[in-house]
């Protein structure tokens, strides 16, 4: 499934609007939904899976 990244863009700022001016709802989370399936659609999902890889094991290697 291909996607621009302009639609991904968009669906980003969409739910960052909703969270940040009227709280998270039903409906906005349906668009967070998406925009979480278009994300894993996209060319940028390898990236997203390396980074919160490395951030999982920096947080596993902390000694407390």
């Amino acid at each position: 499934m291909a996607l621009s990244i302009s639609a991904v863009v968009l669906l980003a700022i969409v739910v960052f609007l909703l969270v940040r001016k009227s709280g998270l709802k039903g409906g906005h989370a349906a668009v967070c939904i998406l925009l979480g399936f278009y994300l894993a659609s996209s060319t940028v999902a390898p990236t997203i899976h390396s980074l919160t890889t490395n951030i999982a094991s920096m947080i596993g290697n902390i000694k407390f």
